[in-house]
């Protein structure tokens, strides 16, 4: 592979279209500084994916953007595109024999990626360069202040740039990928076993009752079998108690056919024989008589009520008397007064008492003339009347009631000598009535046994429909099954065992409905899902254990791997650095040397776990607790000083050792390119010829485009380029091929 173009429009100082073909090992760009050269090596950081926009002298994505100059419009996007040759297929996924790396910027800050005009993600394009040992930063593309930084950088730091040099990158990322897979895998795991912690309660309790529900179908069963003995002898029983009892009904009722019709016979000999004169006769006669005893009883009510009212008549007489003899009395008193009132008027009084006098007179004489008589002797007269009234009804009372009473006596006459007539006829039929009698008892025997057996069969069909209604309580519980009971063989009795039957079927009853599983086939389906989720979460549990043990175990694979490739290719480094450094200032020694630090992390933890113990599952550690991994440090030594390490070297020589560890990293694992931006900026002319050796060196192995200054490395370049600046800002290229003029 090799880079056979590098295409800039709208890029930064270059708003037209601009290309640069590399069809020379080493190829030169010059030009005044502020000319745009140094835009050319942005534009490689640039399209190989760069992100820092600052490393590229910019704030924003549109600073990528050619901003207007003169009578050159702004452009409202820039792009850059990279071209290699594929023909030996380096960039294994792609098959074709020409790759075409682009990428796009828009005034909106909007990337588009393409490989080959196919737009792809970021990602893409960087694992298909990391593939072929290309980055946008490192080793391959060093401009004049980064040369120093390698020196300037931790330990650490400087050992990522070695491992990005040794093209380690790739398994950098695989164990970054890796970590993040881990990291993801463990959280999954956790998620899983929160879920299953989550659902274990639920599984025990939908087992505990699941478990109840296999109980309880076995009580099912069993009462299903109870059931179908149970009815099939109950329907038995009373299929043979009907017959029995139809057997037993059938005499009495023949026999009580029969004996009602000779009863029937009986009686008709009896009332032929019979008075019927004599019945209606005395019939009449109790009808008479109980005429006259009602007569009897109302004329005595009515007398009874007559002596009453006379003797409160009497009473008023006696007092209208005893008030008229007062009365008689008063008036005689009355007149004497008069009588006195008269002579003491005759008399003359003296002047003393004659005033008295007056008043008593006048007195007597109120009294004489305001009184009258109360009595009013019509009253008196009134009521005498009315004594002679009842007196008189009386006697008529008592009159009749004589009537009744002899009426009553010659009835009571005639009906005794009818009732005797009466009882000499029955004397007469005695036999007949004691045969009637006999039958009647025997009717009455008949009668009960019949209603006896009635009662039963009353009873039998009331058990046959209670039978039904437990018929359709069984189907409800258990199911039809207990409902067929017509292939149950009835061995023996019956009515055998039939109590603690119902009893045991009872008590299977009460514990169904205590278990109160009616939706148990819901919960069932339930607990199967439910388990089935279980065992599914304990699969998938495992499967991200074993893919956490084989990320840890890849991550200690790629570190192994890593330290591996490392190590080999530090030594090489080592030996090129060596040789650089003596070939820069004629002697002296160079090398880059491990640091170790203590280490120890939550990942090295697990993955030494998981080889050798197996365990799948993460540790309870969370963080690392290790701060800084193993680095480099660079060891120097110049020839004929006593100076031993960077921070006693000069600027020239700082740079010196920078060119002679980075042209050893180049040596050690040749990237495809490498673009040297002005590195030979602080180098006298007899180090930039040492230089201009190490350059060609280099460029057995990766293309060089060179951005310089210095005569000496622009002689070593097969094409040299010209960049220039008008007076608008814009870019402008010129190229050389050396070859062509020698």
């Amino acid at each position: 592979m090799y880079l056979k173009s590098l295409e800039l429009s709208g890029f930064k100082s270059f708003p037209k279209k601009t290309t640069l073909h590399f069809n020379s090992a080493i190829t030169a760009i010059v030009g005044p500084n502020g000319s745009g050269k140094s835009n050319v090596a942005e534009a490689f950081r640039f399209v190989l994916g760069e992100q820092s926009i600052k490393s590229m002298r910019g704030k924003h994505g549109e600073d990528m953007i050619w901003n207007g100059g003169g009578q050159a419009q702004r452009s409202n996007r820039a792009s850059v595109r990279l071209t290699f040759d594929n023909s030996r297929r380096v960039f294994s996924p792609i098959d074709f024999d020409e790759v075409v790396v682009e990428r796009v910027v828009h005034r909106d800050n909007t990337h588009e990626y393409l490989v080959n005009g196919s737009q792809v993600r970021l990602k893409d394009i960087l694992e298909i360069l990391a593939g072929a040992h290309v980055g946008s930063s490192g080793h391959h593309i060093i401009s004049q202040g980064e040369a120093d930084r390698i020196l300037s950088a931790k330990p650490s730091e400087r050992r990522e740039m070695i491992e990005d040099a040794l093209g380690l990158r790739v398994f950098q990322w695989k164990k970054l990928e890796s970590v993040r897979k881990l990291a993801k895998t463990e959280t999954n795991m956790e998620q899983v076993e929160s879920l299953r912690r989550e659902i274990a309660p639920h599984v025990r309790f939908l087992k505990k009752q699941t478990e109840k529900i296999a109980m309880a179908e076995g009580w099912r069963l069993e009462l299903v079998s109870l059931y179908r003995e149970y009815f099939a002898r109950e329907w038995a029983r009373i299929k043979s108690e009907r017959e029995g009892l139809s057997a037993n009904i059938a005499g009495p009722t023949r026999e009580l056919s029969s004996l009602e019709q000779e009863m029937e016979k009986t009686k008709g000999i009896i009332e032929i024989s019979q008075d019927r004169n004599n019945l209606e006769r005395i019939t009449i006669l109790e009808k008479k008589l109980s005429d006259i005893q009602a007569r009897k009883s109302s004329t005595s009510r009515e007398l009874g009520r007559l002596e009453g009212e006379l003797g409160l008549l009497k009473k008023s007489q006696q007092k209208e008397k005893n008030k008229t003899i007062k009365e008689e009395a008063r008036m005689i008193y009355v007149k004497d007064l008069e009588s006195v009132i008269e002579r003491i008027q005759g008399f003359g009084a003296i002047e003393s008492t004659k005033q008295l006098l007056s008043e008593i007179i006048r007195t007597l004489k109120d009294f004489v003339s305001g009184y009258r008589p109360s009595v009013d002797s019509s009253i008196l007269v009134e009521i005498e009347k009315e004594i002679s009234k009842n007196d008189n009804a009386r006697t008529n009372l008592e009159s009749s009631l004589a009537s009744l009473n002899e009426e009553q006596s010659e009835l009571n006459l005639e009906y005794h000598k009818s009732r005797k007539e009466l009882e000499n006829e029955k004397d007469k039929n005695h036999s007949a009535e004691k045969e009637i009698f006999r039958m009647m008892a025997r009717q009455n025997e008949l009668i009960s046994k019949i209603s006896s057996i009635r009662s039963a069969q009353t009873e039998l069909d009331k058990q046959a429909e209670s039978l039904k209604s437990e018929l359709g309580e069984a189907g409800i519980l258990v199911g039809r099954g207990a409902v067929d009971y017509s292939s149950v063989t009835i061995v023996g009795d019956p009515a055998l065992g039939q109590k603690e039957r119902k009893h045991t079927i009872e008590k299977l009853k009460i514990r169904l409905e205590d278990a109160d599983l009616g939706g148990g086939s819901e919960l069932l389906k339930e607990y199967k899902e439910t388990r089935e989720r279980d065992a599914f979460l304990e699969v998938e549990l495992l499967d991200l254990a074993k893919a956490r043990s084989e990320l840890l175990r890849l991550i200690k694979d790629l570190d192994i791997q890593i330290d591996r490739e490392f190590r080999n290719g530090l030594i090489k480094i080592n030996a090129q650095f060596e040789q650089f450094f003596k070939l820069m200032f004629g002697g002296g020694r160079a090398s880059l040397n491990i640091v170790s630090y203590v280490r120890h992390s939550r990942i090295d933890d697990d993955i030494e776990s998981a080889h050798t113990e197996g365990d799948l599952m993460p540790s309870a550690e969370g963080s690392e607790h290790s701060e800084e991994p193993d680095g480099l440090e660079v060891d120097v030594s110049l020839p004929r000083k006593k100076v031993k390490g960077l921070m006693m070297l000069s600027g020239g020589e700082r740079a010196l050792t920078s060119i002679a560890l980075l042209f050893a990293i180049s040596q050690a694992n040749p990237p495809p390119f490498i673009i040297l931006d002005e590195t030979d900026a602080a180098l006298d002319e007899a180090n930039s010829s040492k230089y201009g050796d190490m350059v060609e060196s280099l460029s057995k192995h990766s293309q060089l485009i060179l951005i310089t200054h210095n005569r000496s490395t622009m002689s070593r370049a097969g094409v040299l380029y010209g960049v220039t600046m008008g007076a608008d800002g814009a870019s402008r290229l010129l190229s050389i091929a050396f070859e062509k003029i020698v």
